[in-house]
């Protein structure tokens, strides 16, 4: 992040942090720089450093400037999606016979990177509660060269001490990344509390609004953000100039749309409660959640994400899934537009038989920002 934001509150970095005006018109929306190459003023004579947009790209750089003032690091790095990014990360930290911990809840494209793909590399991952500080420190042995977490986690909604992981982390040697997809840094600031990295799917709520795929690392360490870049380019899953654009874009609203989409949940989550049909809501801001009082320092709301258990197991949560109309069946989450979906059959169904299976009565709602009563009239004719 550069000195000149980082005394500017959130939502003024959100809008002006790499979003410079154009030198030559004076647009104030960044231009999309929609080139290959680019002209050099005689052999290694480069303007701005730009050669080839895999290695840099103007639209691209922006996005990754905002994104390292809006997570507070030193230097922000945008791939062609979320797990582009974890990909670059593992393999830029990682080598054969290195050992990672893994979370219980974890994402299940995350799950079968490390399973189908890292581990054939010869790498070896434990999974654990990360949030029991004591089972992450358990799970740690002397190969051990990544904590991963994800808080709150995806689908359960686990929560995660950051800080005290991130020490734990420390004493091992270790790098704490951190996925901050479902908080997104206008709710969450891994780095703040000691994380090495963070990642984001910016699909999800960076982007916001259901038209782009995209992922980021944002690192706390200069020398680190270099290798990573070295990596980036090496491997060339970069993001491209539209969909950096686009990106840029979501985020100037981000602030605004995570206080809708928290607002939204917390009055869903209390309709839910009280349901005769849903035997369990999973969400950090119940004060029953066992990771409440963590989510509440560590987080400025609760976010927008829910899941919850039906009764009559799989087939009854699968039917609420098709009766919603204003929740769109869907992958994904962090769209304006409300999602719903069945874990177990659709993001979660890579994990089926492994330690992270997911329960079969789970249904996920990804809450937008339409007006509430609309959503809960949806709900409640979608449990019946």
């Amino acid at each position: 992040m550069s000195d000149e934001h980082i005394h500017q509150s959130f939502e003024t970095r959100a809008i002006h942090a790499g979003n410079t005006a154009d030198p030559l018109t004076g647009a104030v929306v960044p231009p999309i720089y929609q080139v290959s190459t680019y002209k050099q003023d005689g052999v290694g004579g480069l303007r701005g450093g730009y050669e080839y947009s895999r290695s840099a790209n103007p639209t691209r750089t922006a996005l990754e400037e905002n994104l390292a003032a809006l997570e507070g690091g030193r230097r922000g790095l945008a791939f062609a999606s979320g797990l582009a990014a974890e990909d670059c990360l593992l393999r830029t930290l990682l080598a054969p016979g290195a050992h990672v911990v893994i979370p219980n809840d974890a994402y299940g494209g995350t799950f079968r990177l490390f399973a189908k793909v890292v581990q054939r590399w010869g790498v070896d991952f434990s999974v654990a509660d990360t949030s029991d500080v004591d089972a992450v420190r358990g799970a740690v042995n002397d190969r051990t060269k990544v904590i991963w977490v994800e808080t709150p986690s995806n689908p359960l909604l686990g929560i995660t001490d950051i800080a005290a992981v991130a020490a734990v982390a420390r004493s091992a040697g270790a790098k704490l990344v951190v996925d901050n997809t479902f908080a997104s840094p206008y709710l969450q600031q891994p780095l703040s509390l000691g994380a090495d990295v963070v990642v984001h799917s910016l699909t999800k709520y960076m982007g916001g609004h259901s038209d782009v795929v995209g992922g980021a690392l944002v690192t706390a360490d200069e020398a680190l953000g270099e290798e990573l870049a070295y990596h980036q380019n090496a491997m060339g899953a970069v993001a491209g100039p539209f969909d950096s654009w686009i990106v840029l874009r979501g985020i100037k609203t981000l602030a605004v749309r995570m206080d809708r989409h928290s607002e939204n949940a917390g009055k869903i989550v209390e309709m839910l409660t009280q349901h005769p049909k849903v035997t369990q809501v999973l969400y950090p801001g119940l004060p029953e959640h066992p990771g409440h009082e963590i989510a509440a320092k560590q987080m400025k709301a609760f976010g927008g994400m829910i899941s919850f258990r039906v009764e009559g197991g799989e087939e009854a949560a699968v039917e609420v899934c098709n009766r919603a109309k204003l929740f769109t069946l869907g992958e994904s989450l962090g769209g304006v537009e409300s999602l719903i979906e069945h874990p177990g059959r659709m993001t979660h169904a890579s994990v089926a038989g492994s330690a992270l299976e997911v329960p079969a009565d789970l249904v996920r709602l990804s809450v937008g920002i339409e007006n509430v009563d609309d959503l809960l009239a949806d709900l409640r004719q979608a449990l019946g």
